[in-house]
């Protein structure tokens, strides 16, 4: 733990975490796919103080007939939502399970430019056969082939990150310099599956490496900054959160609250007539905002953070931002995003230094060294 605060993540994919939770949004179906859409949930989640938002994608559509299947790019969305917002982190959900690493690391690199330093990733695996040949690849089978994809993509991305070393860009007019090709550098990695030489098309993002999360039972705890834990019950996400071994833990925590207009069982209970709220492992909250506070303080005491999945987000997101923040606010647990403040910042992880300019340092002091006790013996 790294202090009092209790850094708070909300899902806003499609319309919540219930596969027919469209049936009790507020706006018609044909609106899920709108600009306007997902920008009003981002500025709403903004306004009550989250400090990340992630948004869920995948190769393949979500759901099945008859609820609505569409959806788009996680990356493309995250984009336009960081152009219109100012403090809260945005971490797209990137599967690198069949997806190039050189391609989504330039993807990441540009939202984190865009966002002014507030952009994060959520690593994720592409389970189902049939994501393969949406890509058009051999079929990656197997949980261990798939964390094997998952480990390369996030070492072959934070590497490409560091490829240009923060100075390397010049902008010189005068001298018709605009970059410095020594501090520029090739990666040269090689996998079981793939090689990647590098370096990259874009220049060092704004955070030096952007924010990773993920599961890390699924990518080495080594490769995270924050790792997002299941467990169904409090003793299981403690133990997850124990076994972590990454900067910071968030528990996921889906939940169904009670609105003005029926009990979290009543909601619940009416959109299981349309299809299962499948388990996922996760810790799951049915209930009043009041209960949902004492849940989340007593998980305080064991994670840095949460990341909820509300059941219906027209309906459950009033009911966080009216009265779950502010009541985590007035104990004090959760604090506010600062404007102009990146997301590694407010999570209070430093900056990495790049790779190859810490190397190219250590080898000069080295050789600095080398030399005063060389002329030290003369």
């Amino acid at each position: 733990m790294s202090g009092p605060a209790l850094y708070l993540a909300l899902e806003i994919d499609g319309d919540g975490a219930h596969p027919a939770a469209w049936r009790r949004a507020a706006h018609s179906p044909d609106q899920l796919l709108t600009p306007r859409r997902v920008s009003r949930v981002a500025a709403v989640a903004e306004n009550a103080g989250f400090t990340l938002i992630t948004l869920d994608d995948g190769v393949l559509p979500p759901g099945a007939s008859p609820d609505p299947v569409g959806r788009i790019g996680a990356v493309e969305r995250a984009a336009f939502v960081a152009a219109s917002t100012s403090t809260v982190g945005i971490a797209p959900v990137v599967p690198v399970t069949y997806a190039e690493p050189f391609h989504v690391s330039s993807q990441l690199a540009s939202l984190d430019h865009i966002s002014a330093g507030r952009a994060g990733w959520v690593v994720t695996e592409e389970e189902q056969p049939e994501a393969a040949r949406a890509w058009g690849r051999p079929a990656v089978d197997g949980a261990d082939a798939r964390a094997r994809e998952s480990r390369d993509g996030v070492e072959v991305a934070r590497a490409l990150w560091d490829s240009w070393e923060d100075d390397a860009v010049i902008r010189s007019v005068a001298t018709s310099r605009y970059l410095d090709r020594e501090r520029l550098h090739y990666i040269d990695f090689t996998g079981d599956t793939y090689a990647v030489k590098g370096p990259a098309i874009v220049p060092r993002p704004p955070q030096g490496q952007l924010v990773v999360l993920g599961r890390p039972d699924r990518v080495p705890a080594a490769q995270l900054d924050v790792a997002l834990v299941g467990g169904r019950d409090l003793t299981s996400v403690t133990a997850a959160a124990a076994d972590a071994g990454t900067p910071r833990v968030f528990a996921e925590v889906e939940v169904a609250l009670d609105t003005p207009d029926a009990t979290a069982a009543e909601r619940v209970a009416d959109l299981e007539r349309h299809a299962p709220w499948s388990d996922r492992g996760k810790l799951r909250h049915i209930g009043s905002a009041d209960q949902l506070v004492s849940l989340l303080t007593e998980l305080s005491r064991h994670v840095d953070g949460v990341r909820l999945h509300p059941l219906v987000l027209d309906e459950d997101l009033p009911v966080l931002s009216g009265l779950v923040v502010p009541a985590l606010s007035a104990r004090r647990l959760v604090t506010r995003p600062l404007p102009g403040t990146s997301l590694r910042s407010t999570l209070g992880l430093e900056r990495p230094a790049n790779r190859f300019a810490a190397a190219a340092a250590a080898a000069a002091a080295v050789t600095a060294k080398a030399t005063a006790t060389q002329e030290g013996v003369r």
